[in-house]
């Protein structure tokens, strides 16, 4: 009698506090991690894919073996949740940035920890697991090459999510900024073959038709390289895709080619690491790369070219003064960007800036559950908790109101021209609305919520 395959279940971790209500968000794309790695998972078992930011872990399960990718802020749940599975018979195994740099922490909650990359590891991993070879680590190549990895599994992406295409195009990122997880253990910056980003985004296999026709590139900083990015646009563009997003660092769109090569590509919408409106804030973490300054030249060159701008924004900046704070709704309105991603600084565990206040003893709340940027977890220099809360509700209370979103619509579709054919220039004006609108309630809802 032929026996029943594995079943390997890959659970992309969200939810931080688990003793409180479960927050689903209306996130429109899924983070990469988990079709990633179910891409590269070898046909030895079944795979599926469960995301916590859409729906809930089911612990009854038929999976023989679990994997947890998580974040640092999501260790303390991601022990729980092993723990809870390990009862239940379950191989789990652990990875992501956090279980990487800190492996030793997670030491006996888990039955194997993939330190690093998972591209050269995880094959052999799942074959020891069921086997029944599973080592406590498995170690990956620091320096590892980003070649031929295989093409994320869109199929498995849950329908709640609108863009299920998402790829990368490199990995590192060459900035020093002092806040970042990125820097507690550096890794090179490195990017992929051209030909192995087009092969992604062409494995549209098991997708609706109109949700092959929009894909996200979720590089941590995607113009690093210019003359390599400037290749990957003009081969996006050739598959005349309704809209793709990029997540990039700004200095890059001081290149007024790289803007024109993204408009051809149909970027629709660029995620900018903004952070700040205050330049010694900025410095302060060493964020040099931005200049406060151009920040509304840049985002009306994206506009006149059809693509939004979404900004993180960071409120307990170490230099944010009350009088900051006071102007920031106007200073907002004034710079124009089309949608903001806010959230609470964090000294996330084990970077410079998390050493810098520990040296300090500003440090008041060692929870890392809190580290998420929903929670002050901090003493502020020149700011008490209450004002930087309150900043962050009215900030965000003001952006996000009725009037606001559809004045910054107004403005953006006012700076369109039509550079193509008229059907072109209308898809590309109801696509960009989709996307502000879906984008806006999204941050919106998020910020009330969190």
């Amino acid at each position: 009698m032929k026996s029943r395959k594995q079943k390997l279940q890959i659970i992309v971790l969200f939810q931080n506090l688990i003793d409180e209500e479960p927050y689903y968000a209306l996130s429109p794309a899924p983070p990469l991690p988990g079709i990633l790695l179910a891409g590269i998972t070898p046909p030895i078992v079944d795979v599926e894919v469960l995301h916590e930011m859409v729906r809930p872990i089911v612990y009854s399960t038929d999976a023989d073996i679990i994997a947890l990718s998580f974040m640092d802020y999501l260790a303390p749940h991601a022990i729980q949740v092993a723990e809870r599975f390990k009862k239940l018979g379950k191989i789990v195994i652990g990875g992501g940035k956090f279980a990487s740099t800190f492996p030793d922490m997670l030491d006996g909650y888990f039955d194997s920890i993939l330190v690093g990359e998972a591209q050269n590891v995880w094959p052999c991993m799942v074959e020891d697991a069921v086997n029944g070879k599973l080592q406590k680590r498995y170690y990956a190549n620091p320096s590892l090459s980003l070649v031929n990895i295989l093409p994320p599994r869109y199929d498995l992406v849950e329908k709640k999510y609108t863009v299920p295409m998402v790829t990368e195009t490199s990995r590192g990122c060459p900035y020093t900024c002092i806040y970042c997880q990125l820097n507690i253990s550096k890794i090179p910056y490195r990017t992929r073959p051209v030909a192995d980003v087009i092969n992604d985004l062409k494995n549209t296999k098991g997708l609706p038709w109109f949700k092959r026709k929009m894909a996200m590139i979720l590089d941590n900083n995607f113009g690093g390289d210019m003359k390599y990015a400037k290749e990957v646009l003009r081969e996006v563009a050739k598959l005349k895709f309704w809209a793709v997003g990029v997540q990039i660092s700004i200095e890059s769109l001081r290149d007024d080619e790289f803007v024109d090569l993204m408009s051809k590509a149909n970027c629709r919408m660029a995620f900018i690491g903004m952070e700040s409106l205050n330049t010694a804030s900025l410095l302060s973490v060493q964020k040099k790369q931005n200049k406060v300054e151009e920040y509304k030249t840049i985002f009306d060159k994206l506009h006149k070219r059809g693509i939004l701008t979404f900004t993180g924004f960071m409120f307990g900046l170490e230099e944010d003064t009350a009088e900051y704070y006071k102007n920031l709704p106007q200073a907002l309105d004034e710079v124009d960007n089309s949608v903001i991603l806010s959230s609470i600084a964090i000294p996330i565990y084990g970077t410079s800036l998390y050493y810098q206040q520990m040296n300090e003893e500003r440090i008041e709340d060692f929870n890392i559950s809190h580290y998420e940027g929903d929670h002050l977890v901090f003493k502020h220099k020149n700011l008490s908790d209450r004002e930087i809360y309150f900043a962050y509700k009215e900030v965000n209370r003001r952006f996000f109101s009725f009037g606001s979103i559809m004045r910054r619509w107004k403005r953006f579709i006012k700076k369109q021209r039509v550079n193509e054919s008229l059907p072109q220039f209308l898809l590309k004006i109801v696509i960009t609305t989709f996307i502000y609108f879906e984008l806006s309630l999204f941050q919106g809802h998020h910020a009330r919520k969190r």
